[in-house]
Formats: structure tokens, sequence, C-alpha cells
């Protein structure tokens, strides 16, 4: 078990970035047009050079990538089943529900690599990146196929799903970083440090940039539903990876990883997909923002009470 001290100790810096960040656009500092290149460069340039740079020299072999890889989608899948069974109950209207599945399941990829690395150092970011790794193309696939049945821009081509999941940056990054590492020929002679160097910037602006996407207006909308499904992203889906790690016997790094990436808020890109495939994009942002603020409390206690 981690001390509750210990862990706030490491995540009180991940949570002060995003406070950052969102004080900076409130602020107007240093100005509205920073915001996008500064998210692009972030998602397309350091978070792949520090995945791969992770991955290609990570001890895969000790991280018993199945039971692992296991866990993660099994609760994925269970919280989406749950989900779709609660649809009637929740009370919310088709694009509404697209954003229901989006906030109960996506997670917020920066906050969960910060918060890796400040609470296990290198071992706890080659964990992330296996995190990424099996669960970005899974939860991308039930979002977009949610959003194609119940969201209002119709439906959406298994091709142009399949070309989406094949140019995300971030799956691109694992790939590569997995197939360096197990075929031996590890990073080219120069690049490890040049890589390291790239990637140390991925986690302040990340997380900067995701305090400067926070709405509090947004939070007014859909209340019911937002408090709902924060629940069932921030408690629920913890407590269902927190069980199957036991049940599958993952050793304490593994189940620490599972659980916080269980217990992360849910994504900025979920805003994005809502607004572009006639999701509830209002409610998305509520949502986002609501689980952002909660995690301050629910993250280091998820990870207090089941780690």
């Amino acid at each position: 078990m981690i001390p509750f001290d210990a862990i706030l100790a490491a995540l009180i810096p991940v949570f002060v970035l995003i406070l950052g960040g969102h004080v900076m656009k409130r602020t107007g500092f240093p100005g509205e047009e920073f915001w996008v290149p500064a998210e692009r460069i972030t998602y397309y340039v350091l978070f792949p050079a520090l995945l791969v740079h992770n991955l290609a020299a990570a001890p895969l072999t000790s991280t018993q990538l199945g039971p692992f890889a296991l866990v993660l989608a099994g609760s994925v899948l269970a919280v989406t089943c749950g989900l779709l069974l609660a649809r009637r109950w929740l009370a919310v209207g088709d694009p509404a529900f697209t954003s229901v599945m989006q906030g109960g399941i996506r997670f917020n990829t920066y906050v969960g690599l910060a918060a890796a690395q400040a609470l296990f150092g290198t071992d706890g970011l080659t964990l992330a990146a296996v995190v990424i790794a099996v669960l970005i193309p899974l939860i991308n696939v039930l979002c977009v196929v949610t959003l194609s049945h119940y969201g209002s821009a119709g439906q959406l081509g298994w091709g142009s799903l399949l070309r989406g999941l094949a140019s995300n940056p971030l799956i691109l990054a694992c790939l590569t970083g997995i197939l360096l590492n197990v075929t031996g020929i590890g990073l080219p002679w120069g690049s490890r440090d040049v890589l390291e160097i790239i990637g140390r910037a991925a986690l302040p602006l990340g997380l900067l940039a995701v305090g400067a996407g926070l709405n509090a207006g947004a939070i007014r909308g859909n209340r019911r539903a937002i408090v709902m499904v924060s629940m069932v992203k921030l408690v629920v889906l913890p407590l269902i990876v927190a069980g199957g790690a036991r049940l599958l016997g993952l050793p304490p790094a593994a189940t620490a990883i599972a659980v916080l990436f269980a217990a992360l808020p849910t994504a900025p890109s979920a805003y994005i997909l809502a607004r572009q495939m006639g999701g509830d994009s209002q409610l998305m942002a509520g949502l986002l923002t609501l689980q952002t603020v909660a995690a301050v409390l629910t993250l280091p206690l998820m990870l207090a009470l089941l780690v």
C-alpha cells in the first residue's frame, strides 16, 4: 500500500500545473493563439517522443502483459455494458448518451503519464505506455461506434475509424517503441538523448493545456447525468479494476498503474469528437470539467484505498 502522504506529494504538482494552465487561460497569458499549437505539438511530437523513449528500452517481459491487458480491457468493457444497460434510467437523449459513454470510459493521457512518472518514475511510465497501447484503440472503437449509432451526425464508416486509429500518434509511438524493444534493435545511436530531452517537455505542457481547456460554466447543464457518470468513471471503474487485478494476481506496481488510469478524469479529445460526430458537446464539457476538478480528491483516495 502506498502511504497517502506520498500519493499527495506526488500528485499535488500535477494538479498545480493544471490549475496554472486554467489561470493562464483565464488571464489571457500568453494569449489565446498559444493553446491550439501547444496542444498540437504536445500530441503529435512531445508525447510520442516520451512513449518511444520509454518503451524501446523497457523490460516488457516483467510487466505480465497478458493479465495486465485483460484487467484493463475487461474493466472498460464491463463499464461499457453497464452504461448501455443504464441508458434508460439515466433519462438522456441519444446525443447526450454518447457523451455519457465517453465520460465513463475515456481517460486523460496527459494526467495519467504525469501521475505515473511522479509515483513510480521510469517503471511507471513504461506501464503507462502499455495501458495506452491496450486501451486507446479499444476505447476509440467503442466511443466512435457509440457516436455513429446515437450521434446526430450519421454513420461513420469503418474505413474512417481504422484510418483514425492507424494515424493516432500515441498508438504509433507505442507500436514503434514496442517493435524496437522486442526486435532488439533499440533506439538508434544518438536518438535516446534527443527523445529524452523532447519528452521532458511533454508532461508540463500537456498539463497546462488540460487546465486551459476547463470550463466551469458547462457544469450547469445536465447535472444529474454529469454527477452520475463522474461517479462511474472516478469510483466504480477503479473498483472494478482493483477487483480484477486482485483476482488475476497482478503485481503491486501493475495494480497501481491500472487503478490510476481507471481513476483518471475523461479526456479533452472527447469534447472534440462530440462536436465532430453529433454528440452533446456541452454535456461533454461539463463532464470533462467536473471530473478533472473532482479527481483532485478522488484520485489520491482511490490509490490509497485500492492499491
